[in-house]
């Protein structure tokens, strides 16, 4: 009996210990990353679908607006953009964007360099529920078509091997950079700047970086005396519709999982898109007298852009709000801005992308709700107003960083291989001069 009284306590703390050592082991277990198939699924489709954005849909919005003689020229670019941003991000841009050293002073502004090549991944490598290789793709995606915006800005007369060399040198200097700063730790993100799908990341950093780079080369000749409207709209309004579908994926695809967040974005991005495409229609056909096909897409296009940095964060009757304005706001810019300053962005780089992510950047602070996504606390529905201030710095911080960058990128290769093509090229066109081909075959 005594042997008895012994053993029993001693069964009891033993019995006590395992199940500390059971529940601690299945907290492990419960906490540890799973892979979902459901959202892996829909992230290789969002991937797929914003690769679609830059070939075809960029490339014939682009390839269309521009005249006749220089079509091929856009469609060499985005296209031999698209593979060689695919190298560079996986050589080494990737891990300049996501991974980190814990030195905390760099971290602000970079990522380090121990993801060269993606060697340290392996298929088993998780984020979140998905894979790690349908991450890195889901990413390219977006360092693909962010830099190939500025096209829009230097059509006409930037030398192929100048462009190239251009989207190589922004991509790991100007976009990794900033993409680090906002989503993986840097300052901006840190300080609580709020961007969803890439308002700073993608349209205020690809925007100035466009708008700098038209100023560097200076206009186009016979720019404001010559006739340079589009050769094609049919062919631009197939590459707005390709880039209005793909934008859902390039949305609703920052969700990171197929849930009600991605649902909830997908549908402020529709409603922002459509009310800009009609906000931009009807202010072209109250000042113009004639709403043009041109300013519908362009409209679209500016809805997509306002809403990208805020479509995770607001309900349907803020992005109803944001699309309005957001229309209204790039048709002024694009059109009349443009004019009174006489700068030539060909196909209003500048006007769209940079002005609608700023304002779209700023629309997240007054819209953004709580109710929506915990992670948001904006001015109107929380009563935030700091975050007024903190999209401010974000958006400031993304215009500086990028506009100085890319002015010493483009000054550095105008210094060596010269950025613009001879005015006998430029008259005659590009795709004959440059690629020794034309549309006629």
């Amino acid at each position: 009996m005594s042997i008895f009284r012994f053993k029993q306590p001693l069964l009891a703390a033993l019995c006590g210990v395992g199940a500390l050592v059971l529940s601690a082991t299945g907290a492990l277990a419960a906490d540890a990353p799973k892979l979902d198939t459901g959202d892996t699924a829909w992230m290789l489709t969002s991937s797929v679908v914003v690769l679609m954005m830059t070939i075809p849909g960029l490339a014939l919005f682009y390839g269309g607006m521009v005249r006749r003689k220089s079509v091929l020229a856009v469609l060499a670019q985005c296209f031999a953009t698209t593979g060689l941003l695919t190298i560079l991000w996986v050589v080494a841009a990737y891990s300049i964007a996501f991974k980190t050293n814990g030195n905390a002073s760099f971290n602000m502004f970079f990522g380090d360099l121990s993801y060269l090549f993606l060697k340290p991944m392996t298929p088993a490598s998780l984020f979140g529920t998905i894979p790690e290789s349908v991450f890195v793709f889901f990413q390219m995606t977006f360092a693909i078509i962010t830099p190939a915006l500025m096209a829009g800005a230097v059509a006409d007369r930037m030398k192929f091997s100048a462009f190239l060399w251009l989207m190589g040198l922004w991509l790991i200097l100007v976009y990794a950079p900033i993409c680090h700063m906002v989503w993986a730790g840097g300052w901006i993100g840190a300080a609580g700047a709020l961007d969803f799908a890439g308002g700073t990341v993608v349209h205020i950093n690809a925007g100035t970086g466009a708008l700098v780079a038209c100023l560097v080369l200076g206009p186009r000749i016979g720019y404001g005396s010559e006739n340079m409207a589009p050769h094609n709209m049919i062919l631009s309004m197939i590459g707005a519709s390709l880039l209005w579908v793909g934008w859902f994926g390039f949305n609703a695809g920052s969700a990171v999982a197929a849930g009600t967040t991605a649902g909830m974005t997908a549908l402020a991005t529709q409603i922002a898109t459509g009310a800009a495409a009609l906000s931009w229609m009807f202010a072209e056909w109250l000042i113009g007298k004639k709403p043009s096909v041109l300013g519908m897409i362009s409209g679209a296009i500016a809805g997509l852009v306002v809403i990208t940095p805020a479509c995770g964060f607001v309900d349907p009757v803020s992005a109803l709000i944001m699309g309005l304005l957001g229309g209204a706001v790039c048709y002024f810019s694009a059109v009349w801005v443009k004019k009174w300053f006489g700068y030539d962005d060909s196909l209003d780089a500048w006007g769209v992308h940079g002005v609608g992510g700023m304002l779209g950047a700023m629309l997240t602070g007054v819209f953004a709700s709580n109710a929506i996504n915990p992670a948001a606390h904006g001015w109107l529905f929380d009563g935030n107003l700091n975050q007024m201030w903190i999209q401010f710095l974000g958006v400031a911080g993304t215009f500086v960083y990028s506009g100085i960058m890319t002015f010493i990128i483009l000054k550095l290769l105008d210094w060596t291989i010269g950025l613009r093509v001879k005015p006998e090229v430029e008259v005659e066109g590009l795709d004959i001069n440059l690629h020794g081909e034309t549309v006629r075959g």
